[in-house]
């Protein structure tokens, strides 16, 4: 029945309520739910073949009309994929494989066991968890924004609708005027999710009252940052949400055609988004005379080529308008003249995703998540050094070892934490002195980094901080569009100096001249970015000083990274000639001498590939 209902267009906001309690009807009278994770980790992993699985079983079963099985976006628990979650119970089953869905079929969906084998087990305590809500990862988490992804199919409006989907866009249509919604938005606190943090009511207020038609609205998806992928997960895992934002943003400023700019190379977001614009214009949620209101809006997908500087506004804009992505300066805002001078407002698919909740849950619910400055939730990834790996979903002002070590679980081989890189390549690392530190826009400002995307990458003691600043300046060295002489002159000036510091040939007054050139780029560079390049020397200075120092004074790399500086060596008393770095070493330069008698390391023919150091369980090998 609702299927018949697919695609028809709904006039007013009787009819969409109509629509959501007939979907949520058809829900109930299924026992169970299977869930599989399909989001880009998980489909690596093969969770298409895992939901193809459950699909053939079911079939073969006869259990169509009691168990449905649904492919969603991304759970965020990607070192654990694929995930399968079997509701009601919300009982979660980890790296699932195809061979194991007769046994679930049978154990768990039909005699109700749990097969304990695919639970989760935590890594200190090696206690096995039954229930998605109950593991470690999650627990901690509030996922507001992020947790419809585990619950819908992205690729059917019904399973959106059914969650209470566009409820918001039509209390807007219907229930305010555009200043209604604007207020609304400014008292609710929310701060742009893209890296700015600019308050996005005051941008929408600004926006509004610009002078120019017509208006437009951008959902910026043009996410670069290395080791980010929450923007990506949410336009693949729940597309219907950000749509839904764009409307309502649109209806406040007066627009009637907005934007959403893709990276190329996000198909699976690209393919979602398509198909949801579809879907919601054929219903009448989106397009002409939306629910019958008389106001209009429509979306296209513009696909970017992949440029980190188009994450920046006015690139952006300029890479839209078929013109080289480069920014400009902004004199004149974007909310008064931005995609081909006129007025616009973009915001980043996290901050769009808000918005919903906002209308439906109201202002003084929001602002009461969060500190003083920083409202509501943040979707970090959480990724690098730190045994839970994935995607997390947390209120503002948790601290970061709550991060780390409560939703992370820790640093893997219990090696000692040594920084967290925070806001991406222009964010900077933070120590451990740093971990009692609540994470807010203003916190994260404060200690030398920001909030930026919502990349977090976890580093340990193996990591050299002089080599960390390096691979980030490097990558926006790269990424740099050339446009301004501070920022393309600068990165390749500062990149040269740290190679000169790895390699052993830096000098005393290396230090003093990244500062100045660091100094020179934050204040004369020609866009945010550029602005924020600096940041990864900076933050190192500051909090890693004497790595620097002993690289450039001692010619020593503490960390044992930089290869120029370091040396590997045989402990005689450690070594009983076992032959393993023998065979491990790839260039011949260890040699045996007889039973029992430690080997000899050549150092002349070493190449530092540190595979002997790898191989060797007896800890006879050093790094000097």
């Amino acid at each position: 029945m609702v299927a018949e209902k697919s695609g028809k267009r709904l006039n007013s906001a009787s009819e969409l309520e109509l629509l959501c309690e007939e979907i949520k009807r058809s829900v109930s009278a299924r026992t169970r739910t299977v869930t599989i994770c399909c989001g880009t980790g998980c489909l690596a992993y093969g969770g298409t073949k895992v939901a193809q699985a459950f699909r053939d079983e079911i079939k073969s079963r006869g259990l169509e009309s009691e168990v449905e099985v649904k492919t969603t976006g991304c759970h965020g628990f990607c070192e654990r994929g694929p995930l399968v979650v079997i509701r009601p119970e919300n009982i979660l089953y980890q790296r699932v494989k195809p061979a194991d869905i007769p046994q679930v079929i049978d154990e768990t969906l039909i005699s109700g066991r749990v097969i304990d084998r695919l639970l989760y087990t935590i890594p200190g305590t090696k206690e096995k968890v039954t229930y998605e809500h109950d593991v470690p990862f999650y627990k901690k988490q509030m996922r507001l924004v992020f947790g419809a992804n585990g619950y819908i199919d992205p690729t059917v409006i019904e399973d959106y609708i059914g969650c209470g989907g566009y409820a918001a866009l039509s209390k807007t249509l219907f229930e305010m005027k555009p200043d209604e919604v604007v207020d609304e938005v400014k008292k609710s606190g929310l701060r742009g999710r893209g890296g700015g943090g600019f308050a996005t009511g005051a941008k929408w207020q600004s926006t509004r009252e610009a002078h120019g038609d017509p208006k437009y609205v951008i959902c910026n998806c043009d996410e670069g940052d290395p080791g980010a992928f929450m923007d990506r997960s949410l336009m693949e895992g729940n597309p219907h949400a950000i749509i839904e934002g764009m409307v309502i943003a649109a209806y406040a400023i007066g627009a009637h055609l907005g934007y959403i700019y893709i990276r190329n190379e996000y198909p699976v977001a690209v393919k979602h988004a398509e198909k949801a614009i579809a879907q919601a214009e054929a219903m009448g949620l989106l397009g002409e005379n939306i629910l019958g209101s008389g106001f209009s809006f429509s979306v296209k997908i513009n696909r970017g080529g992949g440029a980190f500087v188009c994450g920046e506004s006015t690139a952006l804009m300029a890479s839209v308008e078929g013109r080289v992505g480069e920014p400009r300066a902004k004199y004149i805002h974007t909310s008064e003249k931005g995609l081909w001078d006129q007025p616009t407002v973009l915001n980043n698919v996290e901050t769009l995703a808000n918005v919903p909740l906002i209308i439906n849950r109201g202002a003084q619910w929001y602002s009461s998540i969060g500190t003083a400055n920083s409202k509501g939730t943040k979707i970090f990834s959480l990724v690098g050094k730190v045994n839970n790996t994935g995607l997390i979903e947390v209120p503002m002002g948790i601290t970061l070892e709550e991060i780390v070590y409560g939703i992370g679980g820790g640093i893997p081989k219990n090696k000692k934490f040594k920084a967290i890189q925070t806001g991406g390549p222009s964010g900077g690392c933070l120590p451990a002195s740093k971990l009692d530190m609540p994470v807010d826009f203003d916190e994260l400002t404060r200690a030398g980094s920001m909030m930026g995307s919502g990349a977090m990458i976890v580093m340990d003691e193996d990591n050299c901080m002089v080599d960390i600043a390096r691979y980030f300046l490097s990558f926006l060295e790269g990424e740099s569009c050339g446009k301004c002489v501070p920022c393309r002159e600068g990165l390749k000036r500062m990149r040269q100096i740290l190679d000169r510091i790895i390699s052993g040939q830096g000098q005393p007054d290396d230090i003093e001249l990244l500062e100045n050139l660091s100094e020179t780029l934050t204040w004369g560079a020609l866009c945010g970015l550029g602005g924020g390049a600096a940041n990864p020397i900076m933050s190192t200075l500051r909090y890693f000083r004497e790595e620097y120092e002993a690289h450039i004074i001692e010619k020593r790399c503490p960390a044992g990274v930089c290869k120029p500086l370091i040396s590997y060596n045989i402990i005689n008393e450690k070594c009983p000639n076992c032959t393993l770095c023998i065979k491990a070493c790839p260039v011949g330069a260890i040699t045996g001498q007889g039973k029992k008698l430690p080997v000899i390391l050549d150092q002349v023919k070493c190449t530092k590939c540190g595979a002997c150091y790898d191989v060797c369980r007896l800890g006879a090998v050093e790094v000097r």
